[in-house]
């Protein structure tokens, strides 16, 4: 069984991006849906971005209904051993370029 979980600062930024794109809670739950299938993706929307035995470090685009075309990115980690995942940040590409490496950083470090 899959088990999902998420830094504080991800919940911070769901929860301001959820209220400007209204569809973005349904298009999160559908991208749950397919990590439980395809747990790293597949396709040219899933991209590992750093990998080990133990994590593999993924950005996704996110298609959100909500943009029109256009996406948001949710950075997630996935841990083979336990099946967990853990999401670390989330943005729209139009008010950050890239992803926090910072905050990546620390959390393999954590």
């Amino acid at each position: 069984m899959n088990h999902f979980d998420s830094l504080p600062e991800f919940e911070r930024e769901f929860k301001r991006l959820s209220k400007r794109y209204h569809s973005l809670r349904q298009d999160f739950n559908d991208l749950e849906d397919v990590l439980r299938v395809l747990p790293t993706g597949s396709g040219k929307n899933f991209t590992i971005i750093y990998h080990s035995e133990k994590v593999k470090l993924v950005k996704v685009r996110l298609a959100c209904k909500s943009l029109r075309g256009r996406s948001i990115r949710v950075i997630y980690a996935y841990h083979n051993d336990a099946a967990a995942f853990v999401y670390i940040e989330m943005y729209f590409k139009g008010d950050k370029t890239n992803e926090n490496r910072e905050r990546i950083k620390n959390y393999l470090k954590g």
